[in-house]
């Protein structure tokens, strides 16, 4: 028979936070497990959307680029469907940050409970450097990770614009 470790009675660095119930570790660990859950759900969608985005263009390319005078009306079509992938990439890309703010607001509210504040604190480091050149502060890569579906869409515009004009 095994019997579960007690928990602890408080932290001597936080001597007015009591130690955190068992449920309340339990609902922390459900949280935290579920925004990474999202985030691998949201690399996976990328994956899939990056791979569909380059092999779209590839034959686009290679399309326009073997001789063959493509009409205007299907550089058109194929145009307009890889902007549309894009926009449904970054509608999906704005939903994944909004379903993540959520669940980090959740953890963000049981932290002040326990001995430790983990993401808060991680949070307050990171992007508390303002100090130095921009290339040496926090990036958040969310930030980079949305402008890629744009950078797509511009070259399917790009690329349409090439095969218009030769």
């Amino acid at each position: 028979m095994t019997s579960e470790p007690s928990a602890p009675e408080g932290d001597p660095a936080r001597p007015g936070v009591p130690a955190p119930s068992p449920e309340l570790l339990d609902l922390y660990k459900m949280a935290v497990e579920m925004s990474d859950r999202i985030s691998a759900r949201r690399g996976a969608a990328n994956a899939f959307f990056l791979s569909v985005q380059t092999a779209f263009i590839g034959a686009m390319g290679i399309t326009a680029t073997d001789g063959r005078n493509v009409p205007w009306w299907a550089a058109l079509v194929l145009t307009l469907a890889g902007i549309s992938i894009s926009l449904v990439w970054w509608l999906q890309l704005r939903s994944y940050r909004v379903l993540n703010r959520a669940k980090l607001d959740i953890i963000n509210a049981i932290e002040p409970q326990l001995p430790l504040r983990v993401f808060s604190q991680e949070w307050e480091i990171l992007t508390g450097n303002s100090d130095g050149p921009w290339w040496t502060r926090y990036t958040e890569l969310g930030a980079t990770e949305r402008k890629v579906p744009w950078v797509f869409a511009a070259l399917h515009a790009g690329l349409f614009i090439g095969i218009i004009c030769t």
